[in-house]
């Protein structure tokens, strides 16, 4: 079980529900590969190894790794060509943490730090939207499969960025699962506290399933019409 084999099921699911309907299986995805994933891992040469040294191999914990990566993954899979077709790009964050950065990149990680008196730290993002003709970027991008500590987080440095004006056009966004249901409630009635927090502290939350829908909050297919708006003032 790798990333090609949950992109071969997500265009599954794309020929089955169309494009703008097969978003909402993505976690059905995940848990269609989850049992074969584990049964991969525990007949691994990692896992043979730790039970040769008395060790208990947990598959559990390692599903939970691959499926945290793989869903950022993912997510740019999705949305990597449209990106493009608004003459954008997007990148793995963790491309900005090489030691030898070409031009381009290196311009990207210099837009994005954040300054503490005499250190600059690089924002935790999972992915960075910028436009590669004027290397400008506009909006980092936070990818989790359930919201839990993660979107204070994320809430954390887009404030930090909107403090400055040499960032504070830098949007941010966060793409979920919402896994545990944070989300589904709307603003009238009871909220969940991570509701509050996208609502009031990020540009754009977009989910990847049925939700009650806000101006800030909204089902994954209104993130690249958000980004098409973004690109008319860039």
């Amino acid at each position: 079980m790798n990333f090609d084999d949950l992109k071969e099921r997500y265009e599954s699911k794309k020929k089955e529900y169309g494009s703008d309907g097969a978003y909402l299986h993505i976690s059905e995805i995940f848990e269609e590969a989850r049992e074969e994933y584990k049964r991969e891992y525990l007949s691994s040469p990692k896992a043979l190894k730790k039970i040769a040294d008395g060790k208990t191999p947990d598959a559990e914990q390692s599903w939970k790794a691959f499926k945290g990566n793989n869903f950022e993954r993912l997510v740019l899979h999705i949305i990597e060509d449209q990106i493009k077709g608004l003459g954008l790009r997007c990148i793995p964050g963790s491309r900005l943490e090489r030691k030898n950065l070409d031009a381009e990149l290196s311009g990207i990680y210099r837009q994005l730090l954040v300054r503490y008196t005499k250190w600059a730290l690089l924002p935790d993002t999972d992915l960075v939207v910028f436009d590669p003709e004027t290397r400008k970027v506009l909006g980092i991008i936070s990818c989790k499969i359930t919201l839990r500590e993660r979107v204070a987080q994320t809430a954390y440095w887009k404030l930090k960025l909107a403090s400055d004006p040499f960032t504070m056009h830098i949007k941010g966004y966060f793409v979920t699962a919402d896994e545990d249901g944070d989300l589904v409630r709307g603003l009238s009635g009871e909220p969940s506290r991570n509701r509050i927090v996208v609502e009031h502290e990020l540009d754009g939350t977009y989910v990847l399933r049925e939700v009650s829908e806000s101006e800030k909050v909204k089902g994954f297919p209104k993130f690249i019409e958000d980004l098409t708006k973004l690109t008319k003032i860039k």
